[in-house]
């Protein structure tokens, strides 16, 4: 087995190539050895090996890739024979089938290398391998197993990867696999430590280890085994390869990429055979490759590898779908000018500052494009507009007109962009037209911020959700139902069921049309169709849905499953990483908003002592709720304590003047009465009518502000019969459409 192939030394390579290459094929073919085949299969040309300069390092010439494969061939085995004065019987077969390889004849490259015996030449390679790492001056000569000559250790390490090369070509990808990780457990089981600095620089065993390392991950991928390609990255990056920085950069990209798209279950945390105390473990593969890319970006800004816009796409995404938006924007602070320019460092800081719900920061980011930079950056003038037209601020929804405006008459732009422009236009006039001074000016604006909305849904053929969202919700809005209804219902075929906006839209249509078990039975639907921790806001629509149908009990049970699920998922929260601002404030205010839902419930069952309990957990989230202070004036109004209702009523004007319940119910008191309080100076006439009228200024669509003026000016006696004709008027036609919750 170990016998050796003896060459004649008079034997001239440069001149007889051809009767080598035939000499050692037949040498191989006559030797006799245990499970070993007896004669070489046919070659065979293979499509998928045209492409085989793979096996040529990269660390060649130039002059040295223009070198025939039988010439390299021959060339190592000139250097092996003056080496150690013979080829014994792997060496020759390594070299006959990495000229089989480079020839493209796989198959034929394959049978030579399963000819050589890896359990028989391993001791050699690790004996070798761990005498190279030794310092010159330390290296002892008295060997009981000779070591391999360095090109001989090559040769031997080359011919396993080229046999996992030649099984990943044939589609034996769990076998190439296999071939690729022999190479690194040989390693590292020789050099437990890692490889010193210089190691294998006078012959190619550097570029082999390179390769295998790069490509062991890629073949576990293949053979989809996503638990071996997780441990081959980390095998990769945690031992001490002497990988270049480029390399390294390439398989930690590769590593984040594989773990944030590739849809397995969760890796294990890494098992680090020395963590520093205190040091941070990924807890899960959304971390781990957050944790990548950041160090990717780092070493970008170090200069210490290329410039790669994608590695700033994936951390982008993965901080977004973990909430760390604030993270993202820290991490874009701090790249240095040369790598991105400002305008887009400017458009993403203002998408990061806009994800966390500060707007106000994301539009001064916004101005410094569209004012400065580019003032047709159609992205910058798109997401400003965006913005203003979420605020409810008047002078922000005349600039979010404006801005829409700016980007419709913008030249060379597609129908679809002019549609998103059109749409954006729709939101920022609606909004608008609740500022009008009078009904006729809401009025107009809100026929202009309709016909917006219905242009957008030409120009984009009704394919885009957002433009079929907002029509539905301004038809819904305006109390046009049926026309919402069926908006709603294309959307939710439009996103496959997969909006929960849309499905809370086509619930709160469904109880504005009092078809309260259709809503319920909507909500179902969505809850079958959505994960669990996006439920909250289902749960608490299908209570009130309940309570609406007068089950009650049914009710309590589903906000207590609401409140479980809520309970959880503080737990979860206190052990993220990534920051997660906007996440747990929605979590904190449906919390909120629960409790509340249950202490106005117990309020109308009369259960006092349950409805306080309600609102002291409420108490305890946010102490400066103003819908907290205006149920807690319920309560005092249902226990008959008016003086102490109507201070709770100030409390919550406090903490928020527009808060419309308050404004009503504190006019109903201050009318019972008859006078005092804070705010109702010498009579309460004028004070009444005063907070009713704001608060119908605030929200013109409140059925039970409309019907408490009507009963101011009924009492206000003959003269204002009229007046009060038409509020009652606008209260029964409000009520029979309203939904059980807001629509927007």
């Amino acid at each position: 087995m170990g016998s050796d192939f003896h060459v004649p030394c008079f034997l001239n390579f440069s001149c007889h190539k051809e009767r080598f290459l035939e000499g050692g094929k037949r040498c191989l073919c006559s030797c006799k050895r245990s499970n070993s085949p007896n004669e070489m299969i046919p070659s065979s040309e293979s499509t998928g090996t045209k492409d085989y300069s793979l096996s040529l390092y990269s660390s060649q010439t130039a002059g040295e890739n223009d070198k025939k494969p039988d010439t390299v061939s021959i060339e190592e085995a000139e250097l092996s024979l003056r080496e150690s004065g013979s080829l014994n019987y792997e060496e020759a077969r390594a070299l006959l089938g990495r000229y089989e390889y480079q020839k493209g004849n796989i198959e034929a490259a394959l049978h030579v290398f399963e000819g050589i015996d890896i359990a028989t030449i391993t001791p050699k390679i690790k004996i070798s391998l761990a005498i190279r790492a030794q310092p010159r001056k330390k290296r002892s000569h008295n060997y009981a197993t000779p070591p391999l000559s360095p090109h001989a250790l090559s040769l031997l390490l080359e011919a396993i990867f080229l046999k996992s090369k030649s099984l990943q070509i044939l589609g034996r990808y769990k076998e190439a696999a296999r071939s690729c990780k022999v190479i690194l457990d040989i390693v590292e089981s020789s050099l437990p430590e890692g490889l010193p600095e210089n190691f294998g620089a006078d012959c190619k065993l550097q570029e082999i280890l390179n390769s295998a390392v790069e490509l062991l991950p890629e073949l576990w991928q293949l053979s989809d085994s996503p638990q071996e390609a997780i441990s081959s990255f980390r095998q990769a990056l945690l031992h001490h390869w002497n990988l270049d920085d480029e390399t390294k950069a390439k398989i930690e990209l590769d590593f984040a990429i594989f773990l944030l798209y590739s849809g397995g279950k969760e890796a294990a945390p890494p098992n680090l055979r020395s963590q520093m105390d205190g040091s941070f473990i990924p807890r899960s593969n959304i971390e781990e490759a957050i944790l990548l890319l950041m160090i990717l970006l780092k070493k970008i800004n170090l200069k210490k590898i290329k410039w790669d816009p994608s590695v700033l796409d994936h951390l982008s995404y993965a901080l977004s779908v973990s909430g760390g938006l604030e993270a993202l924007g820290k991490q874009l602070e701090s790249l240095i000018p040369a790598v991105v320019d400002r305008k887009e460092r400017y458009l993403l800081l203002s998408l990061c500052n806009y994800g966390q719900g500060d707007g106000l920061s994301a539009l001064n980011l916004l101005k410094n494009i569209y004012k400065q930079e580019d003032p047709n950056c159609i992205p910058a003038l798109l997401l400003a507009s965006k913005i203003c037209g979420e605020n409810p601020d008047s002078d922000s929804m005349e600039e979010g007109v404006r801005l829409a405006k700016r980007i419709i008459h913008l030249e060379n732009n597609c129908d679809e962009m002019v549609g998103v422009a059109y749409s954006l236009l729709g939101v920022s006039l609606s909004g608008y037209s609740k500022s009008a001074l009078t009904d006729s000016e809401r009025v107009e604006r809100q026929s202009e911020a309709m016909k917006a909305l219905e242009t957008a849904g030409r120009l984009t053929g009704m394919n885009d959700s957002r433009v079929v969202y907002e029509l539905s919700l301004q038809n819904a809005e305006q109390r046009k139902l049926d026309v919402a209804l069926g908006h709603a219902r294309h959307l939710i075929k439009l996103e496959g069921g997969s909006g929960l906006k849309s499905w809370l839209l086509l619930a709160r249509i469904f109880s504005g049309q009092k078809r309260f078990l259709e809503g319920e039975t909507i909500i179902n639907a969505a809850l079958d169709q959505t994960g669990k921790w996006d439920q909250g806001d289902l749960l608490r629509m299908k209570a009130k849905l309940q309570i609406a149908q007068g089950q009650v009990k049914n009710a309590i049970e589903t906000y207590t499953q609401l409140l479980a699920v809520l309970q959880v998922q503080n737990k979860s929260f206190a052990t993220q990483m990534t920051n997660l601002k906007v996440a747990g404030k929605r979590h904190k205010d449906l919390e909120l908003e629960t409790w509340h839902d249950l202490a106005m419930l117990y309020i109308s069952l009369s259960q006092w002592r349950d409805a306080e309990t309600c609102l002291l957990k409420s108490e305890a989230i946010s102490y400066y709720s103003s819908s907290r202070w205006y149920i807690t004036g319920l309560l005092y109004e249902a226990k008959g304590l008016e003086k102490e209702a109507l201070k709770a009523y100030e409390n919550a004007l406090d903490i928020d003047p527009s808060h419309v319940q308050s404004l009503v119910s504190m006019a109903m008191v201050l009318k019972r009465l008859g006078g005092g309080g804070s705010r109702s100076g010498s009579g309460s006439g004028p004070v009444v009518r005063s907070l009713l009228t704001e608060a119908l200024r605030v929200d013109r669509m409140n059925s039970w502000g409309w019907y408490n003026l009507g009963q101011f000016y009924k009492e206000e006696g003959p003269m204002f019969i009229k007046e009060a004709v038409e509020c009652f008027e606008a209260a029964s036609v409000l009520k029979e459409t309203e939904p059980i919750e807001p629509f927007r």
